[in-house]
C-alpha cells in the first residue's frame, strides 16, 4: 500500500511500499522485464543461428520463457 509523506521541499508525495514495486514478469505472473540489448540489422536472409540467436536473447532478457 502506498504512503503519503511530505517531502523536504513541503510537497505531499506518495512512496510506493516494497509490496507495491513490480516484480519480475512470469509466464504466469505481470511484472516488469528489461530492455534487452540491440541486436545488429540482418544483410542477408536470416539463418536458423540468426533466429536461435534471436530466442536466446529474448529468453535473457526475460521477455521470453526458457
Amino acid at each position: 500500500m502506498n504512503k503519503r509523506v511530505i517531502s523536504t521541499g513541503g510537497v505531499p508525495t506518495t512512496v510506493p511500499s516494497p509490496s507495491d514495486v513490480p516484480v519480475a514478469a512470469t509466464t504466469s505472473t505481470a511484472g516488469t522485464v528489461k530492455q534487452m540489448p540491440a541486436i545488429a540489422d540482418l544483410t542477408a536472409a536470416p539463418t536458423q543461428a540468426d533466429f536461435n540467436g534471436l530466442l536466446a536473447k529474448l529468453r535473457t532478457a526475460g521477455i521470453l520463457a526458457s
